[in-house]
């Protein structure tokens, strides 16, 4: 079979597999039949919207069949999925849409967004008999992410929606056939929607959850004989503390491949994950959503490669210096990767430029790699935090915090925490005589409204001196290795 636009998939599989179950989250379970009927309704719901090729669909929807159905309804139509967290706060919603300039927000109540078309969540679409064309969108996923700036950027896929149906993607096909994916992430993140959107495109059923928990997952593993799981390390960390017990209540033979990303994963953990499912099943890959190039490892390289993130398998790779010298084996540097299909290949951005040398692109991560070509990271860059395979930007959180009335600078940084990697941690300065910030809950109960959830500060610390030099530099790692110290922790 030739490609065909993945808005057409869910139709594909109806025809061949009507009554096989595609997709379930919660209570609701989908066949492929019911799946593309549902799509179809979307799909022509969104164009009577006026919604077609090369335009933007914001989905601002929870976990669970609706988004999917969405996201499928509008690559029909040739248009392109913008993913947003459903209670994402006002402000940061309203600047990503000011980037992405939707045709439709779908999720939000109109009489919030004037100037805008938008449906609520419980829109299913519409009935008709009319035709819905063949089309294909010109790029198939607009994510989105903080950004360094501090605002909001939208990082777009150069590849098109197409999907060739004969060719086996081997990130998720486990050489078993067309069985379970289990993808317990939130489907706004990178990963999750991708590996989600992979599972289906190749007639697996997909299982999800609205919502993480540690011991529902291995009970839907069971139920459904998973064979593919996705997984982030704080995932892994809350399933291994669980009691013996609970864990080993469940079969989880049917397992395959449980693949890990979008954060380090502790040596002992991995360890332990290795030692319960076998080296053959635990595998990691590294990259970004920018897809500019991924490593891969299994757990059998993994012990003799112990720390290693993979070998990059279709990007070249450099690891440079701070004035941009190519480094030796075994030398720590910034991470610089170039496609295989070129550079600006895979993605572009709306709202920030790359980091670039050359033709080579890097993520900011620091690393260096051995005689093999194994990559090994030393760190993320200095200002990025990652707390639960989420990336939080301390930029954007400072922007929010100094928003406030009595806040004259803050400084935000990552602290090391056991079960999400890290926690975010803000160092804020008063003005003089500041009124209005009394405790950590006044300032949390002010950032409610301006930011994500999961990047508010967990901690604080109020200052009086300067943050900042006069150029508005701060040095973001002294700064977290004096915490480090004085908390009696190694800096990691």
């Amino acid at each position: 079979m030739a490609q065909i636009s993945m808005g057409r998939v869910p139709e594909h599989y109806a025809t061949s597999w009507p009554d096989r179950v595609a997709l379930v989250y919660g209570d609701t379970a989908l066949t492929w039949s019911a799946f593309a009927e549902r799509v179809a309704r979307r799909a022509h719901g969104l164009k009577a919207l006026g919604v077609g090729v090369g335009d933007i669909v914001t989905i601002a929807m929870p976990n669970g069949t609706e988004f999917l159905e969405t996201t499928y309804a509008a690559l029909r139509l040739g248009a392109t999925p913008n993913p947003v967290p459903a209670k994402m706060p006002m402000a940061e919603l309203k600047a990503i849409v000011e980037l992405a300039k939707p045709k439709l927000i779908v999720g939000v109540e109109r009489d919030q967004w004037p100037g805008w078309q938008t449906v609520s969540q419980d829109w299913v679409g519409q009935i008709s008999a009319g035709e819905l064309g063949d089309e294909t969108a010109p790029y198939w996923k607009a994510m989105t992410s903080g950004g360094s700036t501090g605002r909001p950027k939208l990082i777009v896929s150069r590849a098109p929606g197409v999907v060739d149906l004969d060719i086996p993607n081997p990130l998720i096909d486990t050489g078993t056939g067309s069985t379970c994916s289990l993808i317990p992430g939130p489907l706004y993140h990178n990963g999750p929607f991708l590996t989600a959107m992979m599972s289906l495109n190749q007639g697996r059923r997909t299982v999800g959850l609205k919502r993480f928990d540690p011991e529902e997952m291995l009970r839907l593993i069971e139920t459904h004989r998973a064979d593919w799981l996705y997984q982030v390390p704080t995932m892994m960390s809350r399933v291994w503390a669980l009691p013996k017990e609970v864990r080993e209540r469940y079969d989880v033979s049917s397992l395959q491949r449980v693949l890990h990303l979008a954060a380090p994963c502790p040596a002992w953990l991995k360890e332990a994950w290795i030692g319960w499912l076998g080296p053959e099943r635990v595998w990691e890959l590294y990259g970004g959503t920018e897809g500019q190039g991924f490593t891969l490892i299994s757990g059998t390289e993994w012990l003799s490669h112990k720390g290693s993130v993979g070998k990059f398998f279709n990007a070249a790779v450099k690891i440079l210096d701070e004035v941009g010298r190519e480094l030796p084996p075994r030398q720590i540097g910034e991470v610089f990767m170039l496609p295989q299909s070129g550079a600006g290949s895979t993605y572009h951005y709306v709202g920030a430029e790359a980091r670039a040398h050359g033709e080579y692109e890097s993520l900011g991560d620091m690393g260096w790699l051995d005689e093999e070509g194994y990559l090994y990271l030393a760190d993320r860059r200095t200002d990025l935090i990652l707390r639960g395979g989420a990336n939080i930007y301390p930029a954007e959180v400072e922007a929010a915090i100094d928003e406030h009335p009595s806040v004259a600078s803050a400084v935000v940084i990552g602290l090391p925490h056991d079960d999400l990697g890290a926690q975010v941690h803000a160092i804020v300065q008063l003005k003089p005589g500041a009124a209005g910030v009394t405790d950590e809950e006044a300032l949390k109960a002010f950032l409610k409204e301006r930011i994500a959830s999961y990047k508010i500060p967990t901690s604080f610390e109020f200052v009086d001196d300067f943050l900042r030099d006069e150029a508005g530099k701060v040095r973001r790692a002294a700064l977290r290795a004096e915490r480090l110290a004085a908390r009696g922790q190694e800096r990691r």
